[in-house]
């Protein structure tokens, strides 16, 4: 029987965003580093959702406000399909709103758009850590 295991050291990510552009600028980023690999592209929370059943990604990048389905309901339908992926909610809403998102338990971290590159992705590889040490006990 050959069993397929995916190296320990690099991180899944799944990125969730109605633009293409910046789905695609955010898949360019993360192929520079050795230790990170996007597993998958949506567009909305449902294909999220659906591409999350088949890849079970480490870390979600989840677009807040899109069409069909937005990231707050789609982040409460991940969790509760993969309860240890780290979900970063990615928005470029105001501070109050994203306040209030802050306090959804659903998401384990916040990040605006307009984030430095360089921020984003040590915050990928902290929430990938985190994830990781989810399964140790």
């Amino acid at each position: 029987m050959l069993m397929l295991t995916r190296e320990s050291s690099t991180f899944r990510v799944l990125v969730v965003d109605d633009h293409e552009l910046t789905r695609l600028t955010l898949q360019l980023a993360f192929s520079c580093q050795s230790d990170i690999q996007v597993v998958g592209l949506a567009s909305n929370g449902r294909e999220a959702i659906e591409m999350v059943k088949c890849y079970y990604p480490d870390v979600i990048i989840l677009d807040l406000q899109m069409p069909v389905m937005d990231g707050w309901s789609a982040s409460g339908y991940i969790k509760s399909i993969s309860p240890n992926t780290q979900i970063l909610a990615y928005s470029s809403l105001e501070d109050a709103r994203l306040d209030q998102t802050k306090a959804m338990s659903s998401f384990d971290d916040i990040c605006k758009k307009d984030v430095p590159t360089t921020e984003l992705i040590a915050l990928v590889r902290q929430l990938g850590q985190r994830h990781r040490s989810s399964f140790v006990g």
